[in-house]
Parts: structure tokens; C-alpha cells; sequence
């Protein structure tokens, strides 16, 4: 498999959707990091080292959102995919207002297939990074 050298930190706190997501993402040519527990995470975040976080929002100790906040604080070039295994509707005010607002582009329902996980962050990689942009009206 080609490498793509692009590195993901994945936060979900359940283990077995973690490794899944690593291995998967790992054959298709991406480096992972994966971590169950976002304040470990937090703890092994590097500025400018991560090219894409794909974070759970529902998690124990800090949400995904909350963990986004933090991450963009040490790092505004760093780009995001949410996933989730709740209901979209469940999550409908957060992305029309919310994500606005944080530049979030990417809400990804639990179960995906793969090959549609790879190609929305591959989408995602490729998409321009309005955070960096310093006449963003969300900065």
C-alpha cells in the first residue's frame, strides 16, 4: 500500500472502533495515533504534527468538541473529521451553528465503510483550510 504520510489522531472511547479505524486507515496509507481517552490525547498532542484529527463527539471526561477547542489552541493549521454513532438530528444545532463558528466542515455517522471513512478524510486533506485564513470572520 502507498503511503500517504498524512497523519490522523483518532479519539473514540471505544477501544474496539479505535483499532478498527487504525488498522483500517493504516492499510490505506495513513499514520494513526489512536487513543481511547481524550485527556491522554490531549496529554500527547504536538503542534504541527497531526495533519487531521477524527474525534468522537460523545465521549467520557471531554466531549469531541471541547477536545477540538483545546487542540486548536496548540495548533490552528490541524484540520478535523467528527464521528458519531448517535443520530444526525441528535447533533443538527450543533452543526449548523456550532460548527460554523469552529470551521468544522465533517460529521461522520457510525457505522461507515472504509472505504467511504478514507475518502471523506482524503476530501477533508485536500479541502482548504479556512482556519489559517486570517480574514475567516470565525477566527
Amino acid at each position: 500500500m502507498k503511503k500517504n504520510n498524512n497523519k490522523i489522531l483518532l479519539v473514540d472511547n471505544e477501544p474496539d472502533i479505535a483499532l478498527a479505524f487504525k488498522i483500517g486507515l493504516e492499510d490505506n496509507g495513513f499514520v494513526v495515533d489512536a487513543f481511547n481517552d481524550p485527556l491522554e490525547a490531549l496529554s500527547s498532542f504536538k503542534d504541527d504534527f497531526y495533519d487531521l484529527l477524527l474525534l468522537d463527539i460523545k465521549m467520557p471526561n471531554m466531549n469531541g468538541i471541547e477536545f477540538y477547542q483545546q487542540m486548536k489552541e496548540i495548533d490552528k493549521k490541524v484540520k478535523i473529521c467528527f464521528i458519531t454513532a448517535s443520530e444526525m438530528h441528535y447533533y443538527e444545532e450543533i452543526r449548523n451553528e456550532i460548527f460554523p463558528i469552529l470551521g468544522v466542515r465533517r460529521l461522520i455517522r457510525k457505522p461507515i465503510k472504509m472505504d467511504d471513512l478514507v475518502e471523506d478524510l482524503r476530501e477533508e486533506l485536500k479541502s482548504i483550510d479556512y482556519n489559517t485564513n486570517t480574514n475567516n470572520k470565525y477566527n
